[in-house]
């Protein structure tokens, strides 16, 4: 326990300090328009033309499969409902009076093909970080775990001063390798047609990994593998992300998770968009537009309908009700969000998928330098240089999965740290970049929506000094001493609940995946050859992350919804 912390780590009077203030300037900015939003794409108002696709929605998804079809030479129309494209994959100046763009929603990318960038000629940079992950002790004593892929035998040794040997290095490195060359493996087919699970299983060519990562719960694959509390939580918070499951969840939800957390790539590296996640949309919207695209934002579809033949869109604009049909409708919706419009149309739903539940909270800060850290044996700069693992022992993920399923916030909050302008500087204006300030990003596990129910901000602040509470607890001073202050005073301290990408980016129940994650391979027979994106209307397609192969920013879904379109193998849809 630090000076002048109660033994909890969530209150003190610095913190109660910092969260009031945060939540006045909260009140004080209600009703004010967002800064930094992207710019609108295309026209105003769209008459009645005839397209060959619509495209609901403009997130990336959407945008990619705009990009493939208008390269294809067909007409291509894309409706967003609000003011900016992008969806979750944007960079915003959301403090007033400060220079700098945060990456608002999602701010790493592993799961997007250099095909696809190839394909549509995107003017991107992914950089990759040198250190993994840093994991301290929950109680803050003794060495922490520092993964350096610069320095294998750095990393060999932080293992050792952790676990006292190298029996938990030795089998993190195997459990790797094998990891790896699943990747490898899986990792081609995600912009192919579907294969069966046992042509999958062959490909993979290891049926013991096979059969524990597929048909048995990931808490068993992870206490089979390794003895460690501290490196199971490590390795576990790929199940987790965006994912409200126990570890031996019989559905295997956090199983799937587990796997498209690490086959991006075929390595399952997590790199940095250089200019912020905003620049990979930014990319994308060019892609579309200059191929010929038209992208229309302020456009609310309100209904999705079909003669049988062709689909019909509705959407209000200016005030206005307008209607188009194409033979293509593309969806880059949530399937919750797809079969309300089709109900509206009077179109039978194209999903019966469970309501989408999600568990995240995102805070955004910007402090005036990194935090020194309780270990005084890591640099900061490594610690923040990559994922940076708080209060994620094993035990301490399932003791918070079980207290958020019972309607209490977890004691204390998992969360994981990444600072982007550690890697980056240009999300800074030359001012702020000239000084030693910081962006960080915090994403807390297992707080589902639920929680956040009812008095919505009364919860988030209680949430977000939770979060901090979490944080300080393995760091050598208070955070909230370092945050920078906007131009009217306010901390720069920006909170996202489940309740908050409900509203914003209509998320059913904040999931950001849309629904839960699907095997990257077919589950049907009659899925085989097809590509993931199929309804149960021949002129509708889902291309956003509700789509098998769907989750995180890839493109992945866009792709696979055009080439279904197109009715073409994967090699000639970039054509």
């Amino acid at each position: 326990m630090l000076p002048g912390r109660q033994s909890d780590g969530y209150w003190n009077e610095r913190r109660q300090d910092t969260v009031t203030a945060w939540c006045d300037a909260q009140k004080a900015r209600a009703g004010r328009t967002p800064r930094g939003a992207l710019p609108w794409v295309g026209g105003a108002r769209v008459g009645p033309v005839a397209f060959d696709d619509i495209v609901l929605g403009a997130g990336h998804n959407g945008l990619t499969a705009a990009a493939y079809l208008a390269r294809a030479g067909r007409r291509v129309l894309v409706l967003e409902r609000r003011d900016h494209v992008g969806g979750a994959a944007v960079s915003a100046r959301v403090f007033p009076g400060v220079d700098a763009r945060l990456s608002r929603y999602a701010y790493l990318v592993s799961l997007l093909p250099r095909k696809v960038v190839a394909d549509l000629e995107l003017d991107i940079t992914l950089v990759r970080r040198r250190y993994s992950s840093y994991t301290p002790r929950p109680d803050g004593a003794g060495p922490s775990l520092l993964v350096d892929t610069g320095d294998p035998a750095a990393t060999r040794e932080s293992f050792l001063a952790v676990t006292g040997g190298d029996t938990e290095f030795l089998a993190w490195t195997r459990f790797a390798a094998r990891m790896g060359r699943l990747a490898e493996r899986v990792w081609p087919t995600m912009l192919e047609p579907l294969r069966s699970a046992d042509g999958m299983r062959a490909l993979v060519d290891d049926e013991d990994l096979w059969t524990a990562l597929t048909a048995a719960p990931l808490g068993t694959l992870l206490r089979d593998t390794f003895t460690d509390d501290l490196v199971r939580g490590m390795v576990a918070t790929d199940g987790l992300i965006g994912t409200f499951a126990d570890l031996d969840d019989p559905s295997l939800a956090q199983n799937v998770c587990f796997l498209y957390h690490l086959v991006g790539g075929g390595t399952g590296h997590w790199d940095v968009p250089l200019g912020g996640m905003g620049a990979v949309t930014e990319a994308l919207a060019r892609a579309a537009v200059a191929a010929g695209a038209r992208v229309v934002t302020g456009a609310e579809v309100t209904a999705v309908s079909t003669d049988g033949v062709v689909g019909e869109v509705t959407w209000r604009q200016d005030g206005a009700v307008l209607r188009e049909r194409a033979g293509s409708v593309l969806a880059n919706v949530a399937p919750a969000v797809l079969h309300g419009l089709l109900g509206r149309g009077g179109s039978a739903p194209a999903t019966a998928d469970p309501a989408p539940r999600g568990a995240q909270l995102k805070v955004n800060l910007l402090l005036r330098r990194l935090p020194m850290l309780r270990d005084p044996g890591v640099d900061p700069a490594a610690a923040f240089g990559g994922t940076l693992h708080v209060n994620e022992g094993y035990r301490q993920l399932q003791d918070g999965y079980a207290a958020a399923a019972a309607g209490r916030f977890p004691h204390p909050v998992p969360c994981e740290v990444y600072c982007h302008s550690l890697t980056d500087r240009s999300i800074l204006g030359p001012r702020l970049a000239a000084t030693d300030a910081q962006t960080l990003t915090v994403f807390a596990l297992h707080l589902p929506i639920e929680l956040f129910r009812g008095d919505h901000e009364g919860r988030r602040a209680q949430a977000l000094a939770a979060v901090l509470g979490s944080v300080g607890s393995v760091l050598g001073e208070p955070v909230d001493d370092l945050v920078l202050n906007d131009v009217d005073g306010d901390p720069c301290i920006e909170v996202r609940t489940p309740v908050d990408l409900e509203d914003e980016l209509a998320l059913p129940g904040g999931n950001i995946f849309h629904r839960s994650l699907q095997w990257p391979w077919a589950e049907r027979a009659e899925e085989v050859g097809a590509w993931g994106v199929e309804t149960a209307h021949p002129w509708l397609r889902v291309c956003g992350a509700g789509a098998r192969r769907g989750g995180g920013v890839s493109g992945i879904p866009g792709h696979n919804a055009a080439a279904a379109v197109l009715g073409t193998e994967p090699r000639s849809v970039g054509a």
